[in-house]
């Protein structure tokens, strides 16, 4: 059966999977963990000093409201997405939150914006790049948009090293595989970032790595396992009562103390020449 990652068409979704979607993005965004690699990679952007940020792919706002929040950052930031659904959720959250006057919410394509050249000191694509159809031209368009001596901050899983514990290898393999497939059109995408990078005529300054598992019982990873159980069937991976009974062993094995889930993150901070 063929998949297609949900996290590439959300344009496409109907409300209660982009509900599904929205609930683990703000879940994981909320993690200790999430928000510590996070913050590591604004800090050596030194997004404070920025005037303007432009947040790619900004799905429920995780990002910009985060470099809103940071008590030095006296800027504005523009979270751009290709969901509706999304920015409408990141509007109501900013607005919870009290810094709707600091961030705006736009729809649009990042393999293609409707923004003039140099428009912004800083940009950020938290968890984008593995999901678009053609990284090269996402990178261009985020090295036309940001100034001449401006930052680029990149931070995505390595969904290649995506793995879930099970006693039968073979079968752990090809469900690993396949929920990959299912989540990620790029999974290795971050392994090329530093060619993507000079591609686009873009200096790497800093770079991040990040192993990221819980043994035991589900932790990070537990917003996620949820929100597989309407995405995996959306995606064309797994029928609902096949999801629905992979989540719940994995539940089972966090209950019962025998859980494995892992992957690696990585972050990039790259200037503009």
């Amino acid at each position: 059966m063929a998949t297609v990652d949900v996290y590439r068409i959300t344009d496409q979704l109907d409300d209660p999977t982009l509900d599904a979607v929205a609930v683990r993005l703000e879940a994981r965004g909320k993690h200790p963990r999430f928000i510590a690699m996070m913050q590591q990679y604004l800090a050596a952007m030194e997004i404070d000093s920025a005037a303007t940020v432009l947040d790619l792919g900004c799905g429920t706002g995780v990002a910009s409201r985060a470099i809103a929040q940071r008590k030095a950052f006296a800027g504005r930031v523009t979270g751009i997405d290709r969901s509706p659904y999304l920015t409408a959720a990141a509007k109501r959250f900013a607005a919870e939150e009290g810094i709707e006057n600091v961030v705006e919410f736009r729809t649009g394509d990042s393999q293609s914006l409707n923004l003039p050249n140099a428009a912004f000191d800083a940009l950020v694509a938290h968890t984008l790049i593995s999901h678009v159809e053609d990284p090269t031209a996402v990178m261009r368009e985020m090295a036309r948009i940001v100034k001449p001596g401006g930052r680029i901050g990149i931070f995505d899983g390595d969904y290649a090293s995506l793995t879930y514990g099970t006693t039968d290898r073979a079968k752990g393999k090809a469900t690993d595989e396949m929920i990959i497939d299912a989540l990620v059109t790029n999974p290795r995408v971050m392994r090329e970032m530093p060619l993507l990078l000079k591609a686009a005529g873009l200096v790497l300054e800093a770079s991040f790595a990040h192993v990221v598992a819980d043994i035991g019982r589900a932790d990070f990873f537990a917003p996620g396992l949820q929100s597989l159980v309407r995405v995996l069937p959306k995606s064309g991976a797994m029928s609902e009562s096949e999801a629905r009974a992979w989540v719940n062993a994995m539940l089972k094995q966090s209950d019962e103390g025998t859980y494995f889930g892992a992957s690696n993150f990585y972050s990039y901070v790259a200037r503009r020449r």
